[in-house]
């Protein structure tokens, strides 16, 4: 098997694993309890708080646990909404966003939000000089993605950042769930981000983990409300076994980081010199600095994205169209759409997307199922 679908879920490693089930087992006391077997579960919650803390180079009082990215896209979007809706009530994101921001956004609009939407250029970039033209008295927040989901590419958010601080009461908030061990620290973590999140599951821990940033100082309305867990932001009986496999997880994805970008970068070449050499085939992804290392979205014009899907399938090889959230809907990619792809050419659109453990002799097979595969189109494109 080749599972090169890594955007939309990875492998909970054995040891994560082997973590998650020793914790359940041994430490399952409700860590809110005052007694003794309340007590460890709360250290352990808070060590591996501490744990992740220090891996992204924030403090412990900013780490937040969550369910994963779309409760932490939910929860910062509505609840600064809810924070800081005394003081205005627009929103600036951009055409290109995740599902989860999307449809928060939406909501928020029948509510009665005002939200910019702001357009992409040709590698699916917000330009910076359009983010500080949308800006205004009552601008609350700006929500731009570190990394796209569906073709990769890495929006400008240090330049966004630098416009931002002439705007200290703005809100900058970044979907980090697909910048994650990618070697872009430096940009997610730029001085002026108010708010990031991540996704457990994205980089080897279990479903239904996952914490956001919430710099110190900054106001949010929480959206559960309950026993006050989370100090007092996101109440509900902690997933103390969960929060401890992710911080193991994510300590071991920093340290491979390095050597496991190299390999991606590798992989993804080996991929995108092979597919440039058939006429009928596009490339989405670049492959400069603007996209990360991880993310290879094309389309074999003429053939349905699914039917691209299950052709590789059924030669034990894992791709999926574009998002995984959206792509048992067909729906047209959001992200091509945004770029101005047409939609016959965007609706046959798949996506390659790696992770560590991804090799080149995986890429040769890749290749070699897709001249096979392409062959077998010929009839249909020609």
């Amino acid at each position: 098997m080749i599972y090169f679908d890594n955007s939309a879920t990875t492998r909970v490693w054995p040891d994560v694993l082997a973590t998650y089930d020793q914790v359940t087992e041994k430490i399952w006391g409700n860590p809110s309890s005052l007694h003794r077997l309340g007590e460890p579960a709360w250290n352990l919650l808070e060590q591996s708080r501490r744990q992740i803390a220090d891996l992204i180079g924030a403090k412990p009082g900013e780490v937040f646990f969550t369910s994963g990215g779309s409760e932490g896209d939910n929860w910062v979007i509505k609840g600064t909404a809810l924070a800081k809706r005394k003081f205005g009530k627009h929103i600036i994101t951009s055409g290109v966003e995740h599902a989860a921001v999307r449809n928060a956004m939406a909501q928020l609009a029948g509510l009665g939000f005002e939200i910019t939407t702001l357009p992409v250029d040709e590698e699916g970039r917000v330009k910076p000089a359009d983010v500080k033209a949308a800006l205004r008295a009552d601008t609350i927040l700006v929500s731009i993605m570190a990394v796209n989901n569906e073709i990769g590419a890495i929006q400008p958010i240090k330049e966004i950042g630098e416009i931002l601080k002439d705007y200290p009461r703005v809100h900058f908030m970044v979907d980090a769930v697909q910048a994650i061990g990618k070697g872009l620290d430096d940009l997610v973590f730029s001085d002026r981000v108010d708010f990031a999140t991540f996704s457990g599951h994205k980089f080897h821990a279990p479903r239904g983990t996952g914490f956001i940033y919430a710099k110190q100082g900054r106001r949010l309305e929480p959206l559960i409300n309950g026993g006050g867990q989370e100090r007092g932001q996101r109440s509900g009986t902690e997933n103390v076994a969960g929060a401890a496999a992710m911080a193991r997880a994510l300590r071991k994805v920093k340290e491979g980081e390095a050597e496991s970008v190299k390999r991606e970068q590798a992989v993804r070449q080996s991929i995108a010199d092979h597919l440039r050499q058939f006429d009928h085939v596009h490339l989405f992804s670049g492959l400069n600095d603007h996209f990360a290392s991880h993310v290879l979205c094309f389309a074999i014009e003429g053939v349905r994205g699914e039917t691209i899907v299950h052709a590789f399938e059924e030669r034990d090889i894992y791709i999926s169209t574009t998002s995984a959230c959206s792509s048992k809907k067909q729906a047209e990619a959001s992200t091509l759409a945004a770029m101005k792809v047409p939609a016959t050419v965007a609706e046959s659109a798949v996506r390659i997307s790696l992770g560590d453990q991804n090799t080149l002799a995986e890429a040769a097979a890749f290749n070699q199922a897709f001249d096979e595969i392409y062959a077998g189109f010929k009839k249909i494109i020609d």
